[in-house]
């Protein structure tokens, strides 16, 4: 027993000192920069075209027979109007009608071509909600510091700061050096299938390749991540994938005073239960390990011994992630029943009762694991499982050693000094998906600072964005491009 004791010491000894070490060892990867020299913008003038833009209702419905064509036009021409130099000087394309695609020839045709996205149309908002509105939402109203309505985070903020970037470099007489393009979609909100993926249809008939693509996805956070103090840029390297499961139960129907034991809502309603109580396996699987290598240096000294030590106290933190809806949704596939249908009536049995659980995809998993999973939770043959669509896979994995993802680290902190930049899992769905075929390089992010009270407002009431805010989105792309170039 004595020798057990020993042991036992020396080995919690053992341990300690490794964990020690390995977290000495933990150093941080931020690079130090030298902060981007200011720029001097006509900041009226952004305002102006920020907000004339949000005053064009470009929505995507569901219902394609409510698409608008008169909106997507007008907002054409507008951009036409606001930015003439642009439609001078760069060469423009409308795809499948509504979309657009621009290119700024650069003077070495043998440089790789980079690519910048944005959409242009928004979701709708739910009429119970305008009085709820503190400015109308299609207002594009300039005031208390902020320029309101819906798309001023998602997703006109980028489409304009791109466009304010590209004329103010034109008037300044800048030309690239490698060519840059711009695709600007039209049916984001509705998968990009549309407008997105035609323009990466197009460019891959062309033979065109890129060297980097940037679109929206992470942010720049405050406040939002446990044990950091600086202001977080989250770049999206990969983005989950999406696929809606229709459940059927079908049976007799009849009176409901004479019931059978199992009806068909009982058993779909069974169903359910199961899959949310027997969730799809948590895994910190790339990228979600790597946002905490590049930020676990950054915390307390305790938390970034945890990081540093991931092989010991992975279990840990991947149940401590669970706890939350937000840090759920990194590390495994979610399952989240969305639909319900049964009787027609209270008192008359359905003939069939009808479910739809819709699965976010993290990188791991796929439509093909999440079918078996069901099958395997559910274990009744009564319920008949139909993928709704196609659904889609979880994007690849951009590899954050790449030069290209280190640059853009270093231009994110140029122009932001003393933000931290990690690479992040995006658990929405943007239209970079549509161009992994074109580059290895594709990332996921907006120079806009978000707080914890700015998470409701994305598809929600009293979207905005703070003129201080897009004034530095502006800023930023300007510095891109220049850096790009």
């Amino acid at each position: 027993m004595k020798r057990f004791w020993q042991f036992l010491g020396v080995f919690l000894v053992v341990l300690v000192i490794v964990l020690i070490a390995n977290t000495l060892r933990f150093t941080r990867l931020q690079p130090e920069v030298t902060p981007a020299a200011d720029v001097a913008l006509d900041e009226a003038a952004l305002v102006r075209h920020l907000s004339g833009g949000l005053a064009i209702q470009t929505v995507s419905y569901q219902d394609s027979a409510r698409f608008d064509s008169t909106a997507f036009n007008r907002f054409h021409r507008y951009l036409e109007t606001v930015y003439p130099e642009i439609f001078d000087r760069l060469e423009s394309e409308r795809v499948n009608d509504y979309s657009l695609l621009l290119k700024w020839q650069g003077k070495q045709s043998e440089l790789k071509p980079v690519l910048l996205m944005a959409h242009m149309d928004v979701v709708p908002v739910d009429p119970r909600t305008r009085s709820q509105w503190q400015q109308p939402p299609f207002s594009g109203a300039v005031a208390d510091g902020f320029i309101w309505g819906r798309g001023a985070i998602d997703d006109k903020a980028s489409l304009f700061g791109i466009l304010d970037a590209v004329q103010f470099l034109l008037n300044q007489g800048f030309q690239p050096e490698r060519t840059i393009y711009l695709a600007f979609g039209h049916d984001e909100e509705l998968g990009g299938n549309r407008g997105a993926r035609r323009i990466a249809e197009r460019l891959a008939r062309r033979g065109i390749k890129f060297d980097w693509v940037l679109d929206e996805g992470g942010a720049r956070t405050g406040g939002l991540m446990p044990g950091v103090q600086s202001d977080v840029a989250m770049v999206g390297v990969a983005e989950k994938g999406y696929v809606s499961v229709e459940l059927l139960v079908e049976g007799t129907g009849g009176h409901s005073s004479m019931p059978p034991l199992e009806t068909p809502v009982g058993i779909l309603c069974k169903a359910i239960a199961a899959l949310e109580e027997h969730q799809m396996p948590a895994e910190l699987m790339p990228p979600v390990n790597q946002m905490f290598r590049y930020l676990g240096p950054e915390m307390p000294f305790g938390m970034k011994l945890v990081m540093a030590n991931l092989w010991l106290f992975q279990g840990l933190l991947t149940t401590q992630l669970s706890q939350s809806p937000t840090t759920n949704a990194l590390i495994r596939t979610t399952t989240a029943p969305t639909m319900l249908e049964g009787s027609i009536k209270d008192n008359v049995l359905p003939a069939r009762a009808r479910g739809v659980v819709n699965f976010r995809i993290r990188p791991g998993d796929s439509v093909e694991s999440v079918i078996q999973h069901i099958r395997k939770t559910v274990q009744d043959d009564r319920v008949n499982i139909r993928v709704l669509g196609t659904g889609r896979n979880p994007s690849p994995v951009s590899d954050v050693r790449a030069p290209q993802f280190q640059w853009l680290v270093r231009v994110i902190r140029e122009v932001f000094p003393g933000t931290l930049v990690a690479p992040s899992l995006v658990v929405g769905g943007t239209d970079a998906k549509h161009f992994t075929e074109l580059s290895p390089n594709v990332y996921r992010f907006i120079p806009v600072k978000l707080t914890p009270d700015d998470l409701h407002r994305f598809h929600g009431i009293n979207e905005r964005i703070s003129i201080q805010n897009y004034i530095d989105m502006v800023k930023f792309y300007v510095h891109l491009l220049r850096k790009a170039a």
